[in-house]
Formats: C-alpha cells, sequence, structure tokens
C-alpha cells in the first residue's frame, strides 16, 4: 500500500497536466498512487493520463464538477494520506517527503505548505502565501485562508472520510467550507513554513460567476456559525484585502482592486489596514492602479 494518494482532477487540461505530473514523478518520496480523475475532458487528458506510468490511475467521473472528483478519489484511493493536486499546480520535489515527516506525528490529521503564485512559469512572480504558527482555526480560515489552494493540503484518508468530502453543490469556496467544516470537527491542521507548491493564477478566477462566489462564501460562514464562529466585521475586511491583492497581482482591472480596498476600509478600516505591510500597502497600491498605464500596473504587480 502507498504512503500517498494523490487525487488529480482534470478537466480539458492538456496544457498543462504533463508539467503537473512531472513534478509528482520528481519527487524523492517515491511510496505514491495518483488517481487523475477525469471530468468529461474533449482533448488529450486521458490519453496524458494513461500514458503517465503505471503509478498513474486514470477514473472517469464525468461532467460533475472538480468537488466530486476529488470525492470520487478519495474513495478509490488506497493509501492512509491523501494528497490533493491541480492539473495546473506544480510541487516542489521534496514536497511529498515533507509531508511524511509532519504525518509521521499521528497527532497530525491535514498539512500544508507555503506556496508561490506564478503565471506562465515558475519563478516569474515575487508573491508567496503566509504560514501562520500554531494549528489553523476557523478564525483564521474565514478571513485569509492560508491553504490558498488545495494542491497545498495532504489529509488523512479516515480524517476525510469522517469530514464528509467537499459539498459538490458549491461552485466557489467548496475547499474553504471543507476546512472550516474539517477545523470544526477538531481536526488538527498544522502548517509547515517553506514553500512546497507552485500554484498557477489565472485572471478568470476574479471574473467568474460573482453571484456563484457570494454563494459559495455565505455557504462557508454559515458553516463556521454551526461551530460557533461568528464571523466579524474584521475579517471580512481581511477577506477583501485579499481579493484585492488578487486582484493587483493578476491585473484584473484597475478599477477591481480599488472597489474591493473601498469596500474592505468601509467595513473595517483596522482589519484591512493591518498589518501595514498588507493592509496599507495594498490600498496605496489600489489607489495608484487606475491611474497607471497597463504595462505598468502589470510590472509592479502582476508578478
Amino acid at each position: 500500500m502507498p504512503r500517498f494518494s494523490v487525487i488529480i482532477p482534470a478537466f480539458d487540461a492538456a496544457a498543462t497536466l504533463p508539467a503537473t505530473l512531472a513534478s509528482l514523478h520528481r519527487q524523492t518520496c517515491t511510496d505514491w498512487e495518483a488517481l487523475v480523475v477525469d471530468d468529461g475532458s474533449t482533448d488529450a487528458t486521458r490519453a496524458i493520463a494513461a500514458a503517465a506510468g503505471p503509478r498513474v490511475r486514470l477514473l472517469a467521473n464525468p461532467e460533475k464538477g472538480p468537488s466530486a472528483a476529488r470525492n470520487h478519489g478519495a474513495v478509490q484511493a488506497q493509501a492512509d494520506i491523501l494528497a490533493f493536486l491541480d492539473a495546473d499546480d506544480l510541487w516542489a520535489p521534496e514536497k511529498l517527503a515533507r509531508m511524511a515527516e509532519a504525518f509521521a506525528d499521528p497527532a497530525t490529521d491535514a498539512a500544508f505548505a507555503g506556496i508561490e503564485f506564478f503565471r506562465h512559469r515558475p519563478g516569474d512572480s515575487r508573491v508567496t502565501s503566509t504560514v501562520p504558527p500554531g494549528p489553523l482555526r476557523i478564525g483564521t480560515l474565514i478571513g485569509e485562508n492560508p491553504v490558498c489552494t488545495l494542491s497545498n493540503l495532504c489529509v488523512r484518508r479516515a480524517v476525510f472520510a469522517a469530514s464528509g468530502g467537499f459539498d459538490a453543490k458549491l461552485v466557489h469556496n467548496e475547499d474553504l467550507e471543507w476546512l472550516i467544516r474539517l477545523a470544526g470537527q477538531g481536526a488538527r491542521i498544522i502548517g509547515l513554513p517553506e514553500r512546497l507548491v507552485w500554484y498557477r493564477t489565472s485572471p478568470r478566477g476574479l471574473s467568474a460567476d460573482h453571484a456563484a462566489m457570494r454563494e459559495g462564501r455565505a455557504a462557508a460562514l454559515a458553516t463556521a456559525r454551526r461551530f460557533g464562529v461568528l464571523p466579524d466585521a474584521r475579517a471580512e475586511a481581511i477577506h477583501l484585502r485579499h481579493l484585492a491583492r488578487r486582484a493587483l497581482r493578476l491585473d484584473a482591472g484597475g478599477l477591481t482592486a480599488l472597489r474591493l480596498t473601498a469596500e474592505g476600509i468601509a467595513t473595517s478600516p483596522a482589519g484591512f489596514l493591518s498589518p501595514a505591510r498588507r493592509g496599507a500597502l495594498t490600498a496605496l497600491a489600489a489607489l495608484a492602479a487606475p491611474a497607471l498605464p497597463r504595462p505598468v500596473r502589470r510590472a509592479l504587480f502582476a508578478r
């Protein structure tokens, strides 16, 4: 039985899946299996997965979405630890080795690390995530989720099963809702300070259906309330700051970040602006962005 089952939901991922699988094959820890769960691709995704080697299994779960694909993969997994990996993200070679060390402690239920954002190739961005000290709490998650992407998370299979898996009805923030549920049920989720994941960013994430985004966040906050954590203005302001920073990084139009910044400061000035290195700098950048030519904005913020 392998130590890790790597679950890769994929839909029309032929352009990025080869690099994702290559980063998996470069792992210094080789005790893994991979399950590519195809969601009804019409490109070469299935052929790429089928040719990826004996440790990569191709599963079909057509037209049900990435959350259902992850749930399906978890049911088929053989390992005691599940590792999620999106079909356009990349892992550092030591990712699974460091996770194996973290899970050597039986008290660890789930683990994540730092990530580095990129658009075309690793290293083309200076933006990284922050890993808070101590086990992850619901209050942290409803502000600025430090896990950032499910490609950054490993969880014991039994813990995942007990959580009920992902809510496949949600289109956005389904990862946040599940993490809140996981933390609320008492799982110990720890963060490792090193950067082990490269997360591919896309402006499409901000131009998606805003109604679905709000519905997903509302569901996540409702889950937090069920565990007795009442979202406050500060947490909402931190969330809006996260979106504003993301808008700047992805160059999602000069006014998008400014609108989010204004809403965040109106919601909670202290929450948005503190700490200054994140809040105040985000506000200044959002103020400057609409007046700057697009090439200058990209040079300053989109790296």
